[in-house]
Parts: C-alpha cells; sequence; structure tokens
C-alpha cells in the first residue's frame, strides 16, 4: 500500500515539475513587464502590505489580551474555590 501510495506521489510531483517547467517556456500572449505598464493598472504594494501586517498585529494583541483575560477569570475562580476549600 505504501508502495503504491510513493509511486502516485512521485508521477504528481513529475507532472508538476513538467508543468512548471513548460510554463516557464512561453509567457503568455499579452505580457507586458512590469516597468512598461501603464500607471493606473500598477497597484502600489508598499500601503496594502503596511495594512496587511496592521490587521495582522491587531489580530494578534487581540488574541493574546483575551487569554489574559480569560487567564485571569480563571485563577479568580481557582483562589475562591481554594478559600472555599480551607
Amino acid at each position: 500500500m505504501a508502495s503504491r501510495l510513493s509511486k502516485v506521489m512521485l508521477v504528481l510531483a513529475a507532472l508538476l515539475v513538467a508543468t512548471a517547467v513548460y510554463a516557464q517556456g512561453q509567457p503568455p500572449p499579452e505580457f507586458v513587464p512590469v516597468g512598461e505598464a501603464p500607471q493606473a493598472e500598477q497597484i502600489p504594494a508598499m500601503p496594502l502590505l503596511g495594512i496587511a501586517y496592521g490587521f495582522i498585529w491587531v489580530g494578534m494583541f487581540a488574541y493574546v489580551w483575551s487569554i489574559a483575560r480569560r487567564l485571569q477569570k480563571v485563577e479568580g475562580e481557582l483562589s475562591a474555590l481554594e478559600s472555599r476549600k480551607s
């Protein structure tokens, strides 16, 4: 069974490599290098990248804040249980 799976994976990898090699040799018929593209068709990358990183950092801070808040709640419940036990 493992031998058959490895053969299938090998064939799929070969097809993927062959497709990539074939695609590199032939540019699309309407290919225009980025430097020659009209200004209206160029996308400003830096503002988009900054916004994407901003969303990621805000999400991370919100996640860490929510974990800290839940941890404080659990610690409070544990201390209440310990005080009730003794």
